[in-house]
This record gives C-alpha cells, sequence and structure tokens, in this order.
C-alpha cells in the first residue's frame, strides 16, 4: 500500500475538476477575441470568475487570475510595493514574516537588491506565529516608510495559524496595505476575503483539487498595483497573457467544491492529525511536534486567553491537516527516502540547493537549533487521506527512524561523511 501524506504539496484533483478542465480543452477561442468563439471563451473565463470570488468571499472584479501562487505572491508584493513607492519615494520598507513561503520572500529580496527596498523580517515565537509587539513596533517608528505587509495566513511548513486579523488592524491604524499568501487556508479553514480586510490575498488551485499552473490574485478595488508582466494588458491591466479557460474553470469548481466541504473536511482531518501525532510520539522516542500543539491550548481549539502572539478565542492554532515533526539524531532527507522506498509519500519541508541539504528556514525562526531542524518531515493530509494512511505511516516510521539515526551516528563519528 501507498500512503500519500504530502497534499500540502499538491493534492489529487477532484473528479469534477477533471471533467471541467477536459471539457473545456475542447473548445477553441481567445477570451480576448470579439467573435462568437472568443465570446464563449470570455464567458467561461467570466463565470469561472463569478464563482471563484463567491467562493472566497471576494467580488468578481477583485480576482485577478494567474498562473498559480508564486505569480500572485510576485504581483502582490512587488506590485504593491513599486505603486507606492511611486506615490511616496520614501515608502520603500516590506515588512514580511521572517517564515513566509520563499514566493514572498525572494521577491521581497529581489526589491531590496534591484529597487532600493528595505526588508524587515518580522520575528516569530516558539510555535511560528508571528510576533505582533514587534510589528506594532515597526508601524509605530516608521510608519510612513512602509510601502507594505506579507503575511501569510496559514503556514506551509508548521501550519501555524498566523493573527491576521490582529496584523490588518494594526496596519489600518498607520494606512499600510496588508497581503496574505492563503495557498495553504483555503479548503482547510474558512477563508472571506471582505471580511478579512485584506488588501490582497494569493490563492492557487493545486492545493484543493484544481489544476497546476492556476492560480488568483485577490486584490481589493481601489488596490494600486504596478504590473509584473507586460503584454495585451488582461486582468483590469496588471496581469497580461491570454486567459486560461480551461484552467479558470476547473479551479472555480474546486474551489467552490473545497468551500463547501471545509467545515466536514477540518473536522475529519483534524481527528487523523491528532491521532497521527498521539501514535508517532508514543511510538517513537525524541519525536517532537513543531507548531501549535492542537492538544494544549495553543491549539485548533479556543484559547483560554490571547495574551501576545497567542490566537484569540475561537480562532484556530494549526491548519487541521499538518502535522511537522522533527526527529532527534536524524537527517530529514535520509527518513524522506527511507519512508519513500517503504510506501509513505511525506515531505522534509526544507530547501535543497545544490544538492546539499539546509535547515527550514521556518524552523531556524523559530528558535530550532540547525541540528534539530535538520531532522524534520512534514505529513500534511487531505481530501483522500484515510485512517489506513496513518496506519501504514506507523507500521514503517520506528524503523524508519532507526535506521536513520545509525546512519546519522555513523556519519558523525571520526572518519565518517559529515
Amino acid at each position: 500500500m501507498t500512503a500519500y501524506l504530502d497534499h500540502a504539496a499538491t493534492t489529487p484533483m477532484l473528479p469534477a475538476a477533471v471533467d471541467a478542465l477536459t471539457a473545456e480543452l475542447g473548445r477553441t477561442g481567445n477570451a480576448s477575441s470579439l467573435h462568437s468563439a472568443g465570446r464563449a471563451a470570455r464567458r467561461v473565463v467570466e463565470e469561472s470568475r463569478e464563482q471563484l470570488a463567491a467562493a472566497l468571499g471576494a467580488h468578481p472584479s477583485e480576482v485577478v487570475l494567474t498562473a498559480g501562487g508564486t505569480e500572485a505572491d510576485n504581483l502582490a508584493v512587488q506590485g504593491i510595493y513599486w505603486a507606492a513607492t511611486a506615490r511616496d519615494p520614501a515608502r520603500r520598507r516590506v515588512l514580511v514574516s521572517a517564515v513566509e513561503h520563499h514566493a514572498v520572500l525572494d521577491p521581497a529580496r529581489w526589491l531590496a537588491a534591484r529597487a532600493g527596498a528595505e526588508v524587515v523580517l518580522l520575528p516569530v515565537d516558539a510555535e511560528g506565529r508571528l510576533d505582533l509587539a514587534a510589528l506594532e513596533a515597526e508601524l509605530r517608528a516608521s510608519a510612513g516608510t512602509v510601502a507594505l505587509i506579507s503575511v501569510m495566513w496559514a503556514n506551509n511548513e508548521v501550519g501555524t495559524v498566523q493573527p491576521l486579523p490582529d496584523v490588518v488592524a494594526l496596519a489600518g491604524r498607520y494606512g499600510v496595505p496588508v497581503h496574505a499568501d492563503a495557498v495553504q487556508a483555503v479548503g482547510q479553514l474558512p477563508v472571506d476575503f471582505a471580511a478579512s480586510g485584506l488588501d490582497a490575498m494569493t490563492v492557487s488551485a493545486h492545493k484543493i483539487g484544481g489544476p497546476l499552473g492556476a492560480g488568483a490574485l485577490l486584490a481589493r478595488r481601489g488596490l494600486d498595483l504596478v504590473p509584473v508582466l507586460h503584454g495585451g494588458g488582461q486582468e483590469r491591466g496588471v496581469r497580461s497573457g491570454t486567459l486560461d479557460g480551461p484552467a479558470a474553470r476547473s479551479f472555480a469548481v474546486a474551489a467552490d467544491a473545497a468551500v463547501r466541504a471545509q467545515p466536514a473536511t477540518a473536522t475529519r482531518l483534524a481527528g487523523l492529525r491528532d491521532d497521527l501525532v498521539r501514535r508517532v510520539r508514543a511510538a517513537v522516542p525524541g519525536a517532537v511536534l513543531r507548531g501549535p500543539d492542537p492538544s494544549g491550548a495553543s491549539g485548533d481549539h479556543a484559547s483560554a486567553g490571547a495574551g501576545p502572539g497567542r490566537p484569540a478565542e475561537g480562532r484556530p492554532g494549526r491548519l487541521p491537516g499538518n502535522a511537522h515533526l522533527t526527529f532527534a539524531g536524524c537527517e530529514g532527507d535520509s527518513l524522506l527516502v527511507g519512508l519513500d522506498l517503504a510506501g509513505v509519500q511525506c515531505s522534509t519541508g526544507s530547501a535543497c540547493q545544490a544538492g546539499v541539504p539546509q535547515a527550514s528556514h521556518v524552523l531556524l525562526a523559530m528558535g530550532v537549533v540547525e541540528d534539530e531542524a535538520r531532522g524534520a518531515l512534514r505529513f500534511s493530509l487531505g481530501r483522500t487521506s484515510t485512517a489506513a494512511d496513518v496506519d501504514a505511516l506507523l507500521a514503517v516510521l520506528p524503523d524508519a527512524v532507526a535506521r536513520a539515526r545509525t546512519a546519522g551516528l555513523a556519519s558523525a563519528a571520526p572518519g565518517g561523511a559529515r
């Protein structure tokens, strides 16, 4: 049996989304053309935009279709920054949490290297939650120079849900726009763009049962954005390129289904996740859950009290489908390979550059020491996950950890490869 526990990377397409995609692939027509085929293609795009907007709590005019979450993040970070500096050259500070996805961190750093931006990495606590006091201090000291704030809705590695209502409230005092990458949140948490108060929000199709290569930036009406792509002026003039009707239709079908199923999905996945975490802790000595503990006051249930950096009452602390653990004395890559050979597919949650394993920037920002951070595995659950997947993991994980620890000790010994 193969157990797929990497839904945060990508999740299987919904049959209805596959049907929508294949049906539209058989049609001919460019949505920018004026003839009947073009108008038919345009109708598909606009109806899909309306369906996406309804699912995500937005107005159709706020949905800017992109080729995925990375493009949408780049458009948000760079587009808002350039618009802000055009209005006021003093606004060159970009505030981002230290645990953002690289699709936010890297364009921010590109702006620092090429466009004179000053990037401020906002610290997080040991559970990966944004330090609101640090954000408030930054705004109090230099709000007049801040171009934008970008804080993700929920972390892709450790599953921590960020205190976005507090971020939006703080930013609103100073008139600073806020963007959130909500790629991991849609379908697992209630997501409502209008209610959130955000200025911009990134979503992606393939995380919720839609096709690869499709996404959107939800941009508040009136938000000034400078294009990243230039050409035919499609999508409010901020995202040129021939509109992908089949992908938009499939994306909209998936979003509608994921949002409708979200309450039941969250309850089911949280139960599977809690069982997974409990059993791994019992079976593997030294296994440490990273991010909020769903069994404690800072987990998915209402917090007893919302102090600095704690979730307010009624707010979830962690994505229901996320279990991120570190295993002392192991290399995550060794664990991943061992589990894969045994039929269990998961992720290390760490970057790998030029074949050299790197500790996760998320874990390091949370204060995890590098040796521990290197032994990380992310198990992420989704629509097709079952109790049998958890059983399959527990059947092979203790042996995989033991083997990885033995390999780690051997490489650390004098003359070893480490």
